[in-house]
């Protein structure tokens, strides 16, 4: 690699990374990260939820950071990076030169939704990071022949599986793709079996676990496609795809090069390949983002097939960079929170309502908000009695407040918290013969249905905050007139609502 390239790489790879933690330092975290962060105090080889691999990550970044929000976010912004990088070295092994390396890689920088997917700390980032280096080593092997490249393979997607099960979708993608290589001579080789067992052997353990647990994947997969995925439109999937146009010619120059042009002839299984994994997802009725994983590797076709196409007038391809990502520039602060949030909501042009409530978009909307609900617990709880407090429960409605009371009120001392919320629900009701209860964001039946004596302490309001995390109730409450261990057995079959 001549050192244009590797200047080009560093550049851009550095943009990203400025880019990215200016945002990772603003507002606070989100509610999907502090439930990432809360499982990595229950280390197991799987999660009702999840696969294992975010909860890791998640006890490392407690190792070096202490759980700061700068430091936490580190992890995908990490994984953004290697993302831009993979995308230029792919770009590379596709036969591109420097022009194409260098489009390849305005290509991550132009395409908004990284810079959300890079932010929060969530597996999405680690998904796309582990698509686009499985399909980096079966570029190598594919230039090489060597079959390490194979055994890299296999221990990407077995990481992958351990990360997200949406890479299953990658596999069978390279399956079909694969029946285009070489007349199928790939299935001869011993060594894509041996890699094959690799993936399995490290998947193993998240198999055994849902065996244990009844497959708890199953009964997330079905309440999600019924509160979410049902309804959305079959062509929205397409649709949205649509939304970031500039890279998505990219994008679409890539599928047409890789099936049809006679410089990537050799690569035409990973344009079948590609396509099988489009259309799966779209048949699947995944979330948008679910795709966006495909989106490095062939950004780095396309900008393979641009330099090709403008060979005789090569400095048209820096023009075409230039196109791709101006646009893209001002959108920025949409998806990544560089602003501080009254800049921001000036850029956005919010308006303040009556109420002194500030609609903020879903994302940012869910960092808000937290800090304030755990510092208001923290106050009831030390407004108690010493042996009150020793045996108080901290009872949460959902996985965010619980997320919250876990991570952020270590700094306040507060016991462990519980809810009937997904994970939550499998470490248990605490102490059942708890006389106290501190109720955050649970309603009055659900309250009323459980205790004898109910106290309204206070109605939490916030300006930024999500609507379902504003206006929300906080009790103490005392004298259980239930079986908790019965009621808490009872509510399983709701663990994901």
């Amino acid at each position: 690699m001549n050192k244009k390239t590797i200047s080009i790489i560093l550049i851009l790879s550095s943009i990203k990374f400025i880019i990215q933690r200016l945002g990772n330092k603003n507002y606070g975290f989100h509610r999907d990260e502090l439930l990432h962060l809360s499982v990595s105090e229950h280390l197991d080889w799987g999660f009702m939820e999840f696969p294992p691999f975010i909860g890791f990550i998640g006890k490392l970044s407690y190792w070096f950071f202490d759980y700061s929000l700068l430091g936490v976010r580190l992890f995908p912004t990490l994984a953004g990076v290697g993302i831009l990088i993979l995308c230029c070295l792919i770009a590379k092994e596709l036969g591109g030169k420097t022009r194409a390396i260098f489009l390849a890689g305005i290509c991550i920088l132009a395409f908004l939704p990284f810079y959300r997917n890079h932010t929060l700390f969530q597996p999405v980032a680690f998904d796309q990071l582990f698509w686009t280096l499985g399909f980096y080593f079966l570029i190598k092997f594919i230039n090489s022949q060597n079959k390490k490249f194979l055994l890299l393979l296999g221990l990407t997607v077995g990481l992958g599986l351990m990360n997200k099960y949406t890479i299953l979708v990658w596999a069978f993608g390279i399956f079909i793709g694969v029946l285009f290589y070489q007349k199928r001579k790939l299935f001869k080789n011993k060594w894509l079996y041996i890699s094959a067992l690799l993936a399995l052997l490290i998947f193993l353990p998240n198999i055994v676990w849902q065996v244990q647990h009844d497959f708890p994947l199953i009964t997330h997969l079905q309440e999600l496609n019924e509160s979410q995925l049902d309804d959305a439109s079959k062509w929205a999937f397409l649709l949205d795809q649509l939304e970031i146009i500039f890279p998505f010619i990219v994008f679409a120059f890539g599928i047409v090069g890789l099936l049809f042009t006679k410089k990537l002839i050799k690569f035409k299984s990973l344009g079948v390949a590609c396509t099988i994994m489009f259309f799966t997802m779209w048949i699947l009725k995944a979330k948008t983002y679910y795709i966006f994983a495909l989106y490095p590797v062939v950004f780095a076709a396309g900008s393979v097939t641009i330099e090709n196409l403008f060979r005789k007038r090569p400095n048209w391809v820096y023009a075409i960079a230039t196109f791709v990502i101006l646009p893209m520039v001002y959108f920025i602060p949409d998806l990544t929170p560089i602003l501080p949030i009254e800049d921001y909501v000036d850029y956005a042009n919010i308006q303040e309502q009556d109420n002194g409530r500030i609609e903020l978009t879903g994302d940012y909307a869910d960092m808000f908000g937290w800090e304030e609900q755990v510092k208001l617990v923290d106050s009831v709880y030390r407004s108690l009695s010493l042996n009150e407090q020793k045996e108080c429960v901290l009872w949460a409605e959902n996985y965010g407040e619980a997320g919250a009371l876990k991570i952020l009120g270590k700094k306040y001392n507060l016991p462990n918290p519980i809810s009937r919320h997904g994970s939550f629900w499998t470490w248990g009701y605490g102490n059942k013969n708890a006389k106290v209860w501190i109720s955050l964001g649970n309603e009055k039946p659900a309250v009323d249905y459980a205790f004898e004596d109910v106290k309204l302490v206070k109605i939490i309001t916030h300006k930024y905050a999500i609507g379902e995390e504003n206006g929300i109730p906080l009790y103490i409450c005392r004298n259980p007139k239930v079986d908790i261990e019965a009621w808490w057995k009872a509510y399983e079959p709701y663990i994901f609502d």
